[in-house]
């Protein structure tokens, strides 16, 4: 782990369980689904710092084969007993599989890296996926970075995103949308999606 992320991994181990609590049962179905359209039925998924688990269990109950990452041992115990699968404790620098997934789902999860590490993040991710494969990526909308509510953000909008992804000519971007905050209360938060296809 690089020293600069240490605050918020141990905001997440502190506050795992909170955290699972208000984000696993948040309904999501319409975002993992227009995910999904673009995965090969049973195909390999990973989850890019899963959190609670929420989407990798889902995509486990519709015949998926997923791998499941968090930097956060605490998130990792709490979405390995809520998935029913071992979710592996690894930093997002630490991906160096080639050609393996399918599709990547990066929900709510890079967005805490700084962005100056972002460009290499995708690079490591495009060289995960098969050929054709698929990547879901959010960020808060915006152009913020900095540290907020005890961790670190780098808030992103379209420019953002094709900054980051500029010098991987093989990362394309099919669509961004911007939606509001899943959770109860917080829809006036806004969110970058994005799809990228590994050509």
């Amino acid at each position: 782990m690089m020293e600069k992320d240490r605050a918020t991994i141990e905001y997440y181990n502190a506050n795992a369980g909170a955290f699972a609590a208000s984000t696993k049962d948040v309904a999501f179905a319409s975002m993992q689904q227009r995910f999904l359209k673009h995965i090969p039925q049973h195909g390999r998924i990973l989850d890019f710092g899963c959190g609670s688990g929420r989407d990798t269990k889902y995509f486990l109950e519709h015949g998926y084969s997923v791998d499941a990452i968090d930097g956060s041992e605490e998130m990792c115990r709490n979405a390995s007993a809520y998935t029913g699968i071992t979710v592996r404790h690894m930093y997002f620098e630490e991906l160096n599989e080639t050609g393996v997934y399918d599709g990547i789902w990066a929900c709510a999860s890079i967005l805490h890296v700084h962005k100056e590490d972002l460009p290499d993040i995708f690079q490591k991710m495009c060289r995960a996926l098969k050929e054709n494969g698929t990547l879901y990526v959010s960020f808060k909308y915006g152009t913020f970075e900095g540290e907020r509510n005890g961790r670190y953000f780098t808030d992103l909008n379209e420019d953002g995103l094709r900054e980051v992804i500029r010098e991987i000519p093989e990362l394309v971007i099919a669509e961004t949308w911007v939606t509001g905050d899943a959770r109860p209360g917080r829809e006036n938060e806004k969110w970058l999606n994005a799809l990228l296809v590994r050509r």
